[in-house]
């Protein structure tokens, strides 16, 4: 059945897995998983035993994996990250699905984790399609205004090519740039985790493979979803563990 969504808004039984009631045992569960993590643990295993621990669904075992870190990530992620205001005057490779999906999210209305890295984070997948939503150009634009603000004075936007739709979104964002005269470059790249690992750029990312790679990062989702969409549903899960 094709994917006829218009909006990367919550999932029906969002409200429920991630009431009030159920936080508890979700910062538990991240807590628990954080510290199998940094005991050397494997992911999976560790997952499953703290998801059947706890009773988790799927979804909920998903929010768990995406906002957990072991304390040596943590540490890795804090002395690596640049603070957004240091970003005036500088450049960034934005890694470009992971932002725009996460912006995307938060305007819909989708729920957004703060993981222990002080990252937001989503649960969209796109499964190797990116359909665009009523919120894709309001986001880009919203990213650009939010650099133009902040005084980057270029990005380098890249952009996974395997991933069907990749080449009218590479468009799409370029006429956006040309349009408001920012100073982008779009990229289409087979892995854009290995380039943005060795970028000397600062990247723009809460990829936890590339957060782990890369040589310094900025919260860019994070900073820019407090200051310009703060109504958005937000599960905290940052001080657990």
């Amino acid at each position: 059945m094709p994917d006829k969504r218009t909006h990367r808004g919550p999932h029906p039984q969002d409200a429920k897995l991630f009431s009030a009631e159920a936080i508890a045992d979700l910062q538990a569960a991240v807590a628990d998983y954080s510290l199998l993590l940094t005991k050397g643990y494997a992911e999976k295993s560790a997952l499953k035993l703290v998801g059947d621990k706890f009773s988790l669904t799927q979804r909920q075992r998903l929010a768990v994996m995406r906002s957990a870190c072991s304390d040596r990530q943590f540490a890795g992620r804090r002395q690596r990250q640049v603070p957004i205001e240091n970003m005036a005057g500088g450049s960034l490779a934005v890694d470009g699905y992971n932002v725009l999906i996460t912006i995307e999210a938060a305007m819909s209305g989708g729920v957004i984790f703060k993981g222990r890295d002080g990252c937001y984070r989503d649960l969209a997948s796109i499964h190797g399609t990116y359909r665009k939503v009523t919120e894709t150009i309001p986001a880009v634009e919203l990213i650009g205004r939010f650099l133009d603000r902040l005084g980057v004075t270029a990005a380098r936007w890249l952009l996974d090519s395997p991933v069907s739709n990749s080449g009218r979104l590479k468009t799409m964002i370029g006429e956006l740039a040309h349009r408001n005269k920012w100073n982008w470059q779009i990229q289409l790249l087979p892995s854009p985790d290995a380039e943005l690992a060795r970028t000397d750029l600062v990247v723009a990312t809460s990829d936890s493979a590339v957060l782990d790679r890369c040589k310094s990062w900025v919260n860019l989702a994070r900073d820019l979803i407090e200051e310009k969409v703060p109504d958005i549903t937000l599960v905290d899960l940052s001080s657990a563990g």
